[in-house]
């Protein structure tokens, strides 16, 4: 199976769950080629001929991140460690395009072809989830979802990632890899 995972990160996070949510697909189908992209870097044809495409990215403001809510978190986060004389260090392509934006330019899926969602997101009941979003858009290209949305937690803005999710996101993958193939 080909297997794509395109993400957007601004501190990592998301990308390491990105990391392990392809770790656990590799354990479970070894013979499955991943990719594991960032969203700046995904263009159409990386997708089109994949089995499975899972798409992640960061809860901001109770859902998917735009170009606003990025920005502003990236000020915010900057302003934080010069206050506390700390360095500041982001995801390489924080600054590029989102999620959004990509969804909203991916052309429709090939029939039966499936999808999943993930995010990262605080433990808070009112912090929302960027995955509904992202499973939203998708469903709306044709796709067929694989598991309902997933989110994995975060302990502050800038992480860590709460204990055992990298983990989870890896059994989260394995079961991804042994959804079937088509409808």
């Amino acid at each position: 199976m080909d297997v794509v995972i395109v993400y957007e990160s601004m501190f990592g996070n998301t990308h390491e769950i990105a990391d392990a949510v392809a770790a656990g697909i590799a354990d479970t189908d070894p013979a499955a080629h991943v990719t594991v992209l960032p969203v700046g870097k995904a263009a159409a044809g990386d997708v089109a001929g994949a089995g499975l495409l899972a798409v992640g990215g960061p809860t901001h403001m109770r859902g998917m991140s735009s170009g606003l809510s990025r920005r502003k978190g990236l000020e915010a986060q900057e302003q934080a460690a010069r206050d506390k004389g700390a360095a500041f260090t982001h995801e390489q392509a924080a600054e590029g395009p989102g999620i959004r934006d990509w969804l909203g330019s991916l052309p429709p899926a090939s029939p039966g072809q499936l999808a999943a969602a993930f995010d990262t997101r605080v433990g808070a009941r009112v912090a929302g989830a960027a995955a509904k979003g992202i499973a939203k858009r998708l469903r709306h290209r044709g796709y067929r979802l694989a598991a309902p949305p997933e989110g994995f937690i975060v302990t502050g803005t800038e992480g860590p990632l709460r204990e055992g999710e990298l983990a989870r996101a890896r059994e989260w993958g394995a079961r991804l890899a042994r959804q079937p193939a088509h409808v």
